[in-house]
């Protein structure tokens, strides 16, 4: 369901003007998309930033002369420090058409201790319907062992959704945690030890040749 934001057009540009909404609490975007001329636009800012939490969440965009658009955030701009959002990106969407998206990878369950689950690939571009967009795809590893692992055909996506991947890609494996034993840490140390000994004989030596 699309979240409902009244926002409005800015006709004010630049780093300064940006600035300046932020510290009114609004967040400046774009909207493009269709063919239609790019729309510069002011968006409220709480409920902006509790919308964006959904990397690909559906808005409708309120404007104050009663037209209306249906959008995807498209990209999101951050404060690198603050991470209170700088900029959004937007496209507008139909009903009825497909997007590409990129949605999240999340695992269910756990596999058999002491074996670990690892995501090889942290998301998967999709092609779904515009205003029907999966938060996430979920993959279960419950009760998997060693060697388990699942590639991108191999995902069971939501709904009518596409792969847009390679479906030989690797999604998730399960494998044991590798564990470093103390003796091979002291042989690196050695050959560490060996060759800082090795290089500063090697300078006496040059040294010692040019007197």
């Amino acid at each position: 369901m699309a979240e409902k934001l009244n926002v409005e057009l800015r006709e004010d540009f630049g780093k300064g003007a940006a600035r300046r909404l932020r510290a009114e609490s609004r967040v400046p975007a774009v909207l493009y998309g269709h063919g239609e001329a790019p729309l510069h636009l002011s968006l409220p800012g709480h409920e902006t930033a509790l919308a964006a939490r959904n990397p690909n969440a559906l808005l409708q965009l309120q404007l104050a002369d009663g037209t209306s658009h249906l959008a995807l955030i498209k990209e999101v701009q951050r404060h690198p420090l603050k991470r209170s959002l700088n900029h959004l990106d937007l496209i507008i969407v139909k009903k009825g058409e497909k997007v590409e998206v990129e949605i999240p990878v999340v695992l269910t369950g756990e596999p058999v201790s002491p074996s670990i689950a690892v995501v090889d690939l942290l998301t998967l571009t999709l092609s779904v319907d515009a205003l029907n967009v999966p938060e996430q795809v979920e993959i279960d590893v419950e009760g998997t062992e060693d060697g388990f692992q699942v590639f991108a055909g191999d995902v069971k996506l939501p709904g009518d959704a596409e792969l847009i991947n390679d479906p030989e890609i690797l999604v998730v494996s399960v494998a044991l945690p590798r564990v470093e034993e103390e003796g091979d840490e002291e042989t690196e140390e050695a050959e560490a030890a060996e060759g800082a000994e090795g290089e500063s004989a090697e300078g006496s030596e040059e040294a010692s040749e040019e007197e």
